[in-house]
């Protein structure tokens, strides 16, 4: 579907570069959630409570994904007019593995290619303790303020350590929660 570039052979590289469709309904993870995700709504219903809304979301969501029946795109090739439907996808970060795979290839990409001038990058990564995750997750105000304290405290920790004082020097910070 893909123009070789100039120099190239045909050969495995092409078999590579043919579109072959996102069958979400194949996975194991999709397997478990589409049989046990209606009963298990159904006895949290029968106990008088339910899932918060966005986890509903997220699940009725994941559950459509990829799948043609819910909505998709009919693509062609230019060059040599092969068709090819594209299912809708989620587009949600939180429990779908393929677009949460996608999103953070597209930001990762974004924040190296766009964002970050040409200087020195450190990467900090913090993983809170699981009672913790879930306050968190589910009050995201809470999450924003932690992550200004667990910022201002490196910022000023790199500042000092070069030699500079908090007036003088600027740091900056992109952060992600999951």
């Amino acid at each position: 579907m893909l123009p070789l570039p100039a120099g190239r052979e045909a050969s495995a590289d092409v078999a590579a570069r043919v579109y072959v469709r996102h069958r979400p309904e194949r996975s194991l993870l999709y397997q478990i959630v589409e049989e046990y995700y209606p009963a298990f709504v159904s006895y949290l219903a029968t106990q008088g409570t339910a899932l918060p809304g966005y986890v509903q979301r997220e699940f009725e969501d994941y559950l459509k994904c990829g799948r043609l029946e819910h909505g998709f795109l009919r693509v062609r090739c230019d060059s040599c007019h092969a068709e090819h439907l594209v299912a809708f996808s989620c587009k949600r970060r939180g429990f779908c593995p393929s677009c949460g795979a996608r999103r953070m290839d597209e930001s990762a990409a974004l924040l190296a290619d766009e964002v970050f001038p040409e200087q020195p990058v450190r990467q900090w990564v913090l993983s809170f303790p699981y009672p913790l995750r879930f306050p968190f997750a589910s009050r995201p105000a809470i999450m924003g303020q932690v992550l200004g304290i667990v910022y201002r405290c490196i910022a000023t920790h790199l500042i000092k350590k070069a030699g500079f004082s908090c007036n003088t020097a600027q740091t900056g910070a992109v952060t992600f929660g999951c």
